[in-house]
């Protein structure tokens, strides 16, 4: 009995179990992959919802979910306003909600919001960024650790890639292009429709948000492309990033960039995926519809044709991003035409029309992908190269943000509410 007081302190210094985090974009893997409890295969706007907890301000971050805790991003007073919101994930009470600083507003897409990015913690902050390039660290008490606001973003679509954190290191793409307010209309083209060489990479060091690394892309286009994390074959870790009209890959440590392969795109959305040894990437806007992969093992320098796999040159995806369950990958266009695909060789396995518009992106759970529409309605099919559709779970409310999945439970960021569901 006299351990328990022990006992009881060591589980609260313990970090939460995999199954319990949600830690960014697109869950631990980065790829929506999810582990732990099956989620609910079937639900209703009242049915197996657990909670539903209105959201102030209004943004398109997914949320992420750390142990007992959700945090979302969004923007008040007509988007100036930026804040990191904490609800408890059990009950959905709001725990706090922490202006971090005040930003100027910009064009965007209808679609895209001022708070769009979704956020990262690595269990002592969350560090999130916003429409007009500022970034901030806080803390779980949501005391603002420090903000960075060196760099200012404009693209005519607003910022929409979310940030990667490892090691220490907060990398962000600055996909951006010609301010119109500041280099003149005539010249807003360049960057978004026109290539220019002022795009780059960098790092914060997330202990005081200075700057690590930046380092150029060279010639390319604005995109959306939250980075991913590649190990390569001598233990180095990779960033891959693309970009409209790239795919690029950096050291993480130094900033060095590695390789680069031309992927012609603008506007691209989607985030890479990572299969086996493959990097796997949809090219976006501009007249431009395919999926390309190229191999990661020996790519150095100049790779377009030297590692270039294979190319799948109908219904790429423009904004939602694709899964990955070995063999195959698995994709949602945004008007709703699911398929799926051999991972190696880009040979498609299945066309079948879902309906209704998509710009979320899918997760997997429990052999099942969990498939979430405009609407609200969320369609599952079977993680398996056969297409059949499991069910139809509709929300009521409409729907841009990605799903997080924790602890046998879905959490969902409508326009106005943050709704976790679960058996």
């Amino acid at each position: 009995m006299k351990a328990l007081p022990f006992l009881a302190l060591l589980a609260a210094l313990l970090p939460a179990s995999a199954s319990d985090n949600w830690p960014g974009f697109r869950g631990p893997s980065r790829q929506g992959d999810a582990s732990g409890p099956a989620l609910p295969l079937k639900w209703g706007p009242t049915d197996k919802v657990k909670w539903k907890t209105p959201v102030p301000g209004e943004g398109w971050s997914s949320p992420i979910v750390w142990g007992d805790r959700v945090f979302l991003s969004t923007a008040e007073e007509a988007g100036a306003s930026c804040r990191v919101l904490c609800f408890d994930a059990a009950t959905g009470a709001l725990l706090w909600n922490t202006e971090v600083f005040k930003q100027a507003t910009a064009r965007k897409e209808t679609r895209n919001s001022y708070a769009t990015p979704t956020p990262v913690t690595d269990g002592q902050r969350v560090y999130a960024v916003f429409g007009g390039g500022g970034i901030a660290a806080v803390d779980f008490a949501g005391k603002t650790a420090w903000t960075f606001t060196d760099f200012h973003f404009y693209s005519r679509h607003g910022l929409g890639a979310s940030p990667l954190l490892e090691d220490g290191l907060l990398v962000m793409p600055w996909d951006w292009s010609t301010d119109p307010d500041k280099e003149g209309a005539d010249k807003e083209r360049v960057g978004w429709q026109l290539p220019w060489d002022r795009s780059y990479v960098f790092a914060l060091e997330t202990a005081h948000g200075k700057l690590a690394w930046k380092t150029g892309r060279g010639s390319s286009r604005i995109a959306h492309i939250t980075p991913h994390l590649w190990t390569d074959e001598t233990g180095r870790k990779q960033v891959i990033s693309g970009a409209g009209d790239v795919l690029q890959g950096f050291d993480l440590k130094s900033g060095e960039r590695l390789w680069s392969a031309h992927n012609e795109g603008e506007g691209v959305t989607p985030s890479v995926i990572i299969a086996g040894n493959l990097a796997i990437q949809p090219n976006g806007f501009g007249g431009y519809d395919s999926v390309r992969a190229y191999r990661l093992l020996g790519a150095k320098g100049e790779v377009s044709d030297s590692a270039f796999a294979w190319e799948q040159k109908k219904n790429s995806p423009k904004l939602p991003s694709m899964v990955y369950v070995a063999p195959h990958i698995y994709c949602v266009t945004e008007g709703g035409l699911a398929w799926c695909a051999q991972a190696e060789t880009g040979e498609i396995v299945y066309r079948e029309r879902l309906g209704g518009t998509y710009a979320a992106s899918p997760v997997v759970s429990g052999g099942r992908i969990y498939i979430t529409d405009d609407l609200g309605e969320t369609v599952v099919l079977p993680a398996e190269p056969r297409f059949e559709v499991l069910s139809r779970n509709p929300l009521g409310e409409k729907v841009q943000a990605s799903p997080a999945v924790a602890g046998g439970r879905i959490f969902f960021r409508s326009e106005q509410s943050l709704i976790c569901i679960g058996n």
